[in-house]
């Protein structure tokens, strides 16, 4: 190993940490600038020019090179395909809008994240869940909950759940080894769902009596539109479990033999693209700029993150997290104000650089490490707006359909330290010792 690997000084994770306040800071004090997506673009290759100075000068830009081919361009292939598929699925439709109705919608989105991501579901989701509730008044408590359940804790079972999953699965992890977080999904999605119920039963009974008897009135049943997509869908969901060298070992061969996946995962959203309507792209107001933003600002984060990731492999003994509630806690705290992708990277890079005796190995790194890092990722991903890519995305749909939703802060204080947090708690109790 070159002794290069180990002089990486502190000072060179800075990019990466401007990287990520930018994204949350950003938002709060220049929302103006911040709207464009260019310039989201012009930030992070400002702040990434310094580290790509540094990899070249340090002779690491073999590692750069590796981060950008096998960890960025598969991840946005799959999240930019997943995007452009549920984009041209339309679900219409106005039901009555009461408790019981509105938990289905949600334990439904739990249950599809897994299987078409939690950008996928919400997306396809949160349209219908805002038109079935617009008679009511009473209903920023059901976009919080959207926000945690469907956009977050739901994506727990699959690689292509969540993000910070499917960077775990190009490390190694087994598609189907992601099943065993089954009982961590199911109490906390269940636990989300049961305390969603009892705070829509005692808001339903709120409402006024006009609303209600509007909320009756304005029925119009649900369809879909755009259906054939589920079949691209279907092919995403068997290329990632499938097209990998577990089930192909000629991949091992070469490493860009991977890229028959993302061929093939980017070969279904084209025929998304081709056989979809223009009129129900029209209808779920699909616009690329969603994704464009998820590009720009990741390539930065992917860029930035190179010494980071290196600085933490090369010291990982000194740092002192080594059990793994500590990864559990620290890799959620990390999740929740600078987003899990980068976070779940980040501290499997530490598990790596730790000794370990373990008898099982997932993903080059103790099972119980792993995960720790997979649940505390997606699950605190839902305590700020930034923790997830679908969390300002469904905020600010439901901004554009006149529902004020708390700002920053406010949605921190009142619903994720009061909800989310005990939940999270009882989890690590339970599971991750």
């Amino acid at each position: 190993m070159s002794e290069s690997f180990t002089q990486i000084p502190l000072v060179c994770t800075i990019p990466f940490v401007l990287m990520l306040f930018s994204i949350a800071l950003f938002p709060l004090f220049g929302n103006r600038y911040w709207e464009k997506n260019e310039n989201k673009l012009i930030v992070a290759v400002i702040i990434s020019i310094p580290t790509i100075i540094y990899l070249f000068a340090a002779g690491l830009s073999e590692r750069l090179y590796e981060t950008i081919i096998f960890d960025y361009i598969p991840f946005i292939i799959l999240l930019g395909s997943l995007f452009t598929i549920t984009g041209g699925i339309f679900v219409a439709g106005d039901i009555e809008a009461t408790p019981l109705v509105n938990t289905t919608f949600l334990g439904i989105g739990a249950v599809i994240a897994s299987f078409i991501g939690t950008t996928g579901a919400a997306m396809l989701l949160i349209r219908p869940l805002i038109q079935t509730n617009k008679e009511r008044n009473l209903k920023v408590h059901t976009i919080l909950f959207f926000i945690a359940i469907v956009a977050n804790c739901g994506g727990l079972l699959t690689p292509l759940g969540d993000p910070p999953l499917f960077m775990m699965y190009l490390r190694g992890a087994h598609f189907t080894w992601f099943l065993k977080l089954l009982p961590e999904w199911f109490v906390t999605n269940f636990l989300l769902l049961t305390i969603y119920y009892l705070c829509d039963l005692y808001y339903h009974k709120k409402e006024s009596s006009a609303a209600l008897e509007m909320d009756k009135r304005m029925i119009s049943p649900i369809k879909l539109e755009g259906t054939l997509n589920f079949i691209w869908l279907i092919g995403v969901v068997f290329a990632v479990a499938f097209l990998n060298e577990q089930f192909i070992p000629f991949i091992q061969q070469n490493h860009y033999y991977k890229f028959l996946r993302e061929v093939v995962i980017l070969a279904m959203a084209i025929l998304s693209l081709l056989f979809t309507t223009k009129p129900v792209r029209v209808s779920n107001n699909f616009t690329w700029e969603p994704i464009k933003e998820v590009g720009y600002l990741f390539l930065g984060i992917f860029i930035t993150m190179v010494p980071c990731i290196l600085y933490l492999e090369y010291n990982a003994k000194t740092l002192g997290v080594v059990m793994p509630h500590q990864f559990y806690y620290f890799c959620g705290l990390l999740s929740s104000f600078l987003d899990s992708t980068p976070a779940a990277v980040t501290f499997h890079s530490l598990a790596l650089g730790l000794e370990n005796n373990a008898a099982i190995l997932v993903a080059g790194i103790p099972e119980g490490l792993l995960k720790a890092i997979s649940v505390g990722s997606v699950l605190f991903g839902g305590i700020t707006y930034i923790g997830n890519v679908p969390n300002f995305m469904v905020k600010a749909v439901a901004e554009e359909n006149n529902i004020k939703m708390p700002h920053f802060f406010a949605y921190i204080l009142k619903f994720s330290l009061i909800v989310l947090l005990p939940i999270f708690i009882l989890i690590q109790l339970l599971f991750i010792h």
